[in-house]
């Protein structure tokens, strides 16, 4: 019994673990994104994409382990818990990646138009905050630090602030003026 607990234990590390290079992994691939953004770089575009493959493959390990560790432990109270936050954060960090690659395919299917200056410093403002909430929610996790997770939605409010100013940014920058 108490090996089977032990084996529990060491399984939870590691899908935990794998998150943390998933969370690494995606805050890399959103950082590529908006780079090949800014810099209009089909090349950075190409690889973002390519790097999706490596975030999928870490979704369904931990998704494939989190099932097992559910159907071979039971685990209860806390351990429960901790399974169920892992597969949220899976899910989150999977469509973070996915995002990342939206960003780069609109980037390149927007190659040779007119680049929009304040429109560009608004989205590298807000992937910069992006950014910084994904590091604090990971050391937030990784240290189960309560008042960290707990400051994360007001790490949000300059992001909602600045994507709703995008539409009037955009269209104060169109040399449409309808």
């Amino acid at each position: 019994m108490v090996e089977s607990r032990k084996h529990f234990h060491d399984e939870l590390d590691r899908l935990e673990a794998t998150i943390q290079e998933m969370g690494a992994a995606s805050a890399r691939q959103l950082r590529q994104a908006i780079d090949a953004l800014l810099e209009d770089d089909p090349d950075l575009c190409d690889a973002v994409i390519a790097g999706d493959d490596v975030i999928d493959a870490h979704y369904i390990l931990v998704e494939r382990g989190v099932v097992e560790l559910f159907a071979l432990q039971g685990p209860v109270a806390m351990d429960l818990r901790l399974l169920a936050t892992l597969m949220h954060v899976n899910l989150h960090l999977e469509r973070i990646s996915d995002m990342a690659v939206n960003i780069a395919k609109i980037t390149r299917a927007a190659a040779g138009l007119p680049r929009m200056a304040g429109v560009l410093d608004k989205l590298q403002e807000m992937g910069s905050i992006a950014l910084g909430m994904l590091a604090a929610s990971l050391d937030a996790f990784a240290r189960r630090d309560l008042n960290l997770a707990r400051a994360l939605p007001a790490m949000d409010d300059p992001l909602d602030e600045l994507n709703r100013g995008m539409v009037t940014e955009v269209l104060s920058s169109s040399k449409d003026k309808r």
